[in-house]
Parts: C-alpha cells; structure tokens; sequence
C-alpha cells in the first residue's frame, strides 16, 4: 500500500460517510463522487459534485486514487469501467453487475447450490400463464432492478392480481419469486482481502417494517451453531466465485429450520453498522483494508448489539444516552417521511438489560415514524 493513499467512492450517503470516516485511523483518505452537493460525504471527505457517467466529473474523480468503490449496487457499468480503466475497483465489477439483476443474481445462488426461492423471469402478462405454479397461494413480483426497502414490489394471489402487478410495474424486466413463510430475516457479512483472506461477522437478525430495515440484532438469538456455519459457506461460495475483494452481505431466510438466500449486497450494508461500536473491526475499517491489500483486521465481537435505524426524523434521544454501550450516529440528511437519518448502536455484555434499553428507545422513535402503508 502507499504511504499516502487515497481511496475513491462512488456515492456520498451514509455508507460512503460512514467508510470515510473509517479512513484516518488507517492514514488513508477518501474522495467521494455523488450528484447532490448536500450529500452526508462532504463534510468528512473530499466531495466532487458531479454525475456518476459525466467524463469530467469521473477524471477529477481518479486523479490520484489509490483504487475505488461503491457505496451502492446500482452504479452504471460504464461508470465502473470508466474508472476501471485507470485504477482498480472493488469489488469486482461482475458481483456489483449481478447483484444489479435478481435474475441474474438468483440464477448464480442457483448455480453454487445456494437454496433461494424459486423464481422466473417476467416480461409480459402472458409470462404469468407458464408460471402458474408460483402464484399459489402468494408470490412476489418485484422489478429486476433498482428496487430498495421495499419499493418495486407487490404482493400477490392468484392470476388476476398478478397480471395487474405487472401492468403497474412496467410490464417488462420483472421477477416473479414464490412467496417464503420464512421464521425470521437473517444475514451475514463477510469481508475477503486480495489474498483470499476472509473474516466473518456474527449471523444478525434483521427485524423490517413496510420493507424498511428497523433493527438489527447481534448475535442472532438462539441461532444453531450449524446455521451459523452454513450462512458462512453459502457467502464463501459467492466470495470464491466472483474472486471477490472488499465487504459481501447476504441476506438469508430462516425457514423449517433451514436457510435461503434472498438478496446479496456487494458492499457495506445496513445490518452490519452494529459492528462500528459491536465488533473489534468494523464492516468499514474493514472494506478499506481489503481494498487497500492490508491485512483484515479481527472480526470479533465485543458485546452483544442491537442496531435501531432513525427514520424521517432524528429524535430527542438525550434521556436514553447515557445507558450502556449507547452510540448516535446523525448521517447529516434532511428530515423526509421513512428517509434513513441516523443509527442507534447498544452494546452490552448484559443481554436482558440490553433488550430492555432498546425497547425504552424504540418507544421513542414510534411517534416519529409513520406505519407505512401497504401496497
């Protein structure tokens, strides 16, 4: 690694913020690329205002980098390669185009013997009639692309729902998935280095409302040892397969005592912020490190956490700071309905007086967060 290196982001919201803040400690620095000029990057890193594809903006963006990465999946290829071609991105620019397609994305947890529900594509109503099967007694139809915390989807039963579903998203370039009675939401992140070195963080549960990720629990409860190390074979095949660099997160589905793949996530995610304060490396110190060809640092954890995500607005939290392991992470965004502003992080060695602290929180944010309504 150079003595003085600086690493590129694609994206200047909270990940990107939260990867360079992970930056001094290493004695590296970080420049972010993100349209808005209000992006939460820019009070703690190098801020170029530009767009993702606009050539001027990507040659300031490369000036000097030591490599680059992403803060979201959906970042064009041509911007990828753009770059690519004067400084290496990671992670591979194949796991981010595959992660950007869920069919293509299924299709390759298919192809590694990665359990996932069944699916298929759907580019007319008329597709709907060979996949009958799949409408019985529910199943999703989501866009192949660019959906997030719910958005892109609907829930249905039976043709005649199907067919408007489609019709309302598009009628092309969709995925119709078998609806999963699962138990509970899990994922796990693992993060590998340029020498295969890999390091795995605690399974978590994952608690979503309306679609949006609320809370997150480290480790996951009353997890068998066997699912713990199944979570970790399933994200290895996927780091193997695509020669993979930097932080990988899969979210998986408990069902019957089994686990399914639902999505994977090519760079840092929201379930593993826990690690900031919960782990001895966080997910972020971690990416940089990988990306850079250090050594990774130890995923262990420190106490056992729970991740409380701050929705539309950051509340009055000042009668709960001062409990065990409490930590305010303000991601510098403007108040808007369900917009991600902020994290809670409680650490505590003491699991009931942990739960007992996240609850007494959690009733604070529910006047401050709308019940989404469902579609």
């Amino acid at each position: 690694m150079p003595s003085s290196s600086t690493v590129g982001i694609f994206g200047g919201g909270q990940l990107g913020r939260m990867l360079a803040q992970a930056a001094p400690a290493l004695g590296v620095q970080c420049r972010a690329i993100d349209p808005s000029p209000i992006a939460p990057v820019a009070d703690v890193a190098e801020h170029i205002v530009g767009q993702y594809e606009d050539s001027a903006s990507l040659r300031a963006f490369v000036e000097g980098l030591t490599c680059a990465t992403t803060e979201f999946e959906n970042i064009s290829s041509k911007a990828l390669r753009e770059v690519a071609a004067y400084v290496p991105v990671y992670p591979p620019i194949s796991a981010i185009e595959a992660s950007q397609d869920r069919v293509v994305e299924k299709e390759t947890f298919v192809r590694l013997g990665i359990p996932t529900p069944e699916f298929a594509p759907i580019d007319s109503v008329a597709d709907l009639e060979r996949c009958r099967s799949l409408l019985s007694p529910r199943a999703i139809i989501k866009t192949r692309r660019l959906g997030y915390d719910g958005k892109g989807q609907r829930v249905v039963s039976g043709i005649e729902e199907a067919s408007r579903a489609v019709q309302e998203l598009g009628g092309s370039g969709l995925i119709l998935e078998s609806f999963v009675n699962f138990s509970r939401e899990l994922s796990i992140i693992a993060c590998r280095g340029q020498r295969d070195e890999t390091k795995f963080y605690l399974v978590t549960e994952n608690l979503h409302r309306g679609g949006i990720l609320r809370k997150s629990i480290a480790p996951a409860p009353n997890l068998p040892d066997e699912l713990e190390a199944t979570a970790q074979t399933y994200i290895a095949k996927l780091l193997d397969h695509f020669s993979y660099v930097g932080v990988l997160a899969l979210e998986l589905f408990e069902v019957n005592g089994q686990l399914m793949a639902n999505e994977m996530a090519p760079r840092v995610h929201n379930t593993g912020h826990w690690t900031i304060e919960g782990a001895e490396t966080s997910q972020f110190e971690n990416h940089l490190r990988a990306i850079l060809g250090m050594s990774l640092g130890s995923t262990k954890p420190r106490a056992p956490s729970i991740m409380l995500n701050l929705l539309t607005a950051i509340p009055d939290l000042s009668s709960v700071a001062d409990r065990p392991g409490f930590a305010l992470h303000d991601y510098r965004k403007a108040s808007a309905p369900l917009r991600k502003v902020g994290h809670v992080t409680l650490c505590d060695l003491d699991v009931r007086r942990l739960r007992e602290n996240s609850s007494v929180i959690e009733s604070l944010l529910v006047e401050r967060i709308p019940e989404p309504r469902d579609k």
